[in-house]
């Protein structure tokens, strides 16, 4: 490789960028504990957009599909994703004190919205099997 070309090597290009990232945390590091809490603060408000992010992608991909079903497994599966989104920004965002019995409400949140979205999306995915 005799010269920079940002296309050939995707993998480089990654390691660069997460070098970049690191040196920066700890740069903000050395500056005093408040600029380490904003950024962690600005590094979970970038993996919510992310998630937010896939998460469309993955239904503009299918949204001509989810159209075709009844009209009760679109508002429950809409609902479960809508409930799922705000129980993650809720626990990133809101400043609560984090114990056990917040943790478990968090994930029995999470894991009960993804339990009903997969099901609904089986059960429209079934064909009568």
């Amino acid at each position: 490789m005799t010269d920079w070309d940002p296309r050939t090597n995707g993998t480089l290009r990654g390691f660069i960028i997460i070098v970049a990232i690191a040196a920066g945390i700890t740069a903000a590091g050395q500056a005093g504990a408040i600029g380490l809490g904003l950024v962690l603060f600005l590094i979970q408000i970038a993996f919510i957009v992310a998630i937010c992010i896939f998460l469309f992608v993955l239904w503009r991909q299918n949204r001509h599909e989810i159209a075709l079903w009844p009209l009760r497994s679109r508002v429950v599966f809409y609902g479960a994703a809508l409930l799922a989104i705000f129980d993650i920004v809720a626990r990133f965002i809101l400043p609560w004190p984090v114990g056990a019995l917040q943790a478990l409400a968090f994930f029995g949140v999470l894991g009960a919205c993804l339990y009903a979205m997969v099901r609904v999306w089986r059960d429209q995915h079934s064909y009568g099997y």
